[in-house]
C-alpha cells in the first residue's frame, strides 16, 4: 500500500498526485488516518495482488473531487460520519453500486438506498457518567439529558460538530423538530461549561470533576483505555448505551463510496466487496475499537467486553436528511454560547 499523507490541510494532499492509469490499482481519497487503513489494505493486496494508493486529508476532499471532475484519479472515498458521506451524494460526486455481495453483507439501514455509500463500521454515541457521582441506572436515555436534575452537570463538544448534528438529527427523526428543539434547549440549560474540545476531552472533564455526564463516541473511550497515558481518565467513567431498552442507541458510521470518475472501477468494487467480508470487518473494527457493520461478524476485544448493543435501526439516510434542520436548530437555541 502506498500512502500519500496530507495531515494538516488539503493543499498538502493536492501536492501529492496519485497515478490512475496503471492496471491492478485502486486509488483512495481518505479522511481516515493511515494507520487505520494499513492493515486492511495490506490484507486486500495480499489476497488480490491489486495495489492500493491512498491520499489522506483532514478536510476538503469533496472540493478536490469537484475541481478534478471527470479527470479525478480517485476511485473510492473512505470517510467517517453520515454527513460527510451524504455530502458526496448531494454534490453528485459518487455513483451507485448495485452489488449482491455488498447488499448481502451490509444491512439496508447502513447503506444508501441507491448504493451510493456503504457503511463499513459503526460507533455508538454514548453517555459517559462519573462512576463516583452518578448512580447506576440514574440516566438511561438521550431524553434524560434534558432533565433539570442534571443542571450544570453535563459536558459536550460543539453542537455543530458532525457527530452531535447526527445525534440531533436522529432526535428530530424520532420526535419531530419542535419536540427535538425543546429537548436541545433543556440539554443546553444543563451544560456545566461552554461546549468545547473533542469527545476525549469530555471524559477528561468528568475525571477532573468539571462535570458528571458527557456525550461521546464509543471508540474514543476504547482508544483511551488502550492508551496508558489516558487509561486512568477513561476508567473514571461508566458507559451508558442510551435507549437500549427502547428504540436503540444512536449509531454513526465509517463508510465507502465509489466516485463518478473511478478509472479503476472494477478493482474498486472488488475492494468494496472485500471491505464487507468477515475478514476485513474484523480487521477494520479492531483497529479503532468500533463495531463491524456486517451483522455476521461479532465485536471483538474491548468492544466485546461492553456487551451487546441494541442499535437504533433508523435509516442513516433518513437521519442525514434532517441534517440541515438540526444545524438550524443548534443556531436557534444558540447552543455553543
Amino acid at each position: 500500500m502506498r500512502l500519500k499523507l496530507a495531515a494538516t490541510a488539503l493543499a498538502a494532499a493536492c501536492a501529492l498526485p496519485i497515478q490512475a492509469s496503471a492496471d491492478g490499482e485502486v486509488n483512495i481519497y481518505s479522511y481516515r488516518q493511515a494507520y487505520l487503513l494499513e492493515p486492511l489494505l495490506n490484507a486486500f493486496e495480499e489476497e488480490t495482488g491489486i495495489e492500493t494508493n491512498v491520499v489522506f486529508a483532514k478536510k476538503g476532499l469533496a472540493e478536490r473531487l469537484e475541481r478534478e471532475g471527470r479527470n479525478s484519479p480517485a476511485d473510492l472515498v473512505m470517510t467517517v460520519d453520515i454527513s460527510r458521506l451524504n455530502e458526496l451524494v448531494e454534490r453528485g460526486l459518487v455513483q451507485s453500486v448495485d452489488n449482491d455481495t455488498l447488499e448481502q453483507n451490509i444491512p439496508e439501514h447502513l447503506r444508501h438506498p441507491d448504493g451510493k455509500w456503504f457503511a463499513l463500521t459503526t460507533r455508538a454515541r454514548l453517555i459517559f457518567a462519573s462512576k463516583e457521582r452518578v448512580e447506576e441506572g440514574e440516566i438511561t436515555t438521550y431524553e434524560d439529558l434534558a432533565d433539570d436534575k442534571w443542571e450544570d452537570r453535563i459536558c459536550t463538544r460543539s453542537g455543530k460538530h458532525p457527530y452531535n448534528i447526527a445525534l440531533f438529527s436522529s432526535m428530530i427523526a424520532h420526535h419531530g423538530e419542535e419536540a427535538a428543539e425543546e429537548w436541545l434547549e433543556g440539554l443546553k440549560d444543563n451544560l456545566a461549561r461552554k461546549p468545547q474540545g473533542g469527545d476525549r476531552d469530555q471524559i477528561k472533564a468528568i475525571h477532573a470533576g468539571e462535570c458528571d455526564i458527557a456525550i461521546g463516541n464509543s471508540y474514543y473511550y476504547g482508544n483511551m483505555l488502550n492508551d496508558e497515558n489516558q487509561r486512568e481518565q477513561a476508567e473514571a467513567v461508566r458507559l451508558i448505551f442510551p435507549n437500549a431498552d427502547g428504540r436503540g442507541t444512536h449509531i454513526n458510521i465509517s463508510g465507502v463510496a465509489l466516485t463518478n470518475s473511478a478509472p479503476n472501477r472494477d478493482n474498486a468494487i472488488r475492494l468494496m466487496e472485500f471491505l464487507s467480508t468477515p475478514q476485513a470487518q474484523k480487521i477494520y473494527a479492531e483497529a479503532n475499537t468500533e463495531y463491524p457493520a456486517n451483522p455476521e461478524v461479532e465485536p471483538s476485544g474491548i468492544v466485546a467486553e461492553w456487551g451487546e448493543i441494541n442499535p437504533d435501526d433508523l435509516s442513516l439516510q433518513e437521519i442525514a436528511e434532517h441534517r440541515n434542520a438540526a444545524v438550524r436548530m443548534v443556531d436557534r437555541v444558540d447552543y455553543d454560547n
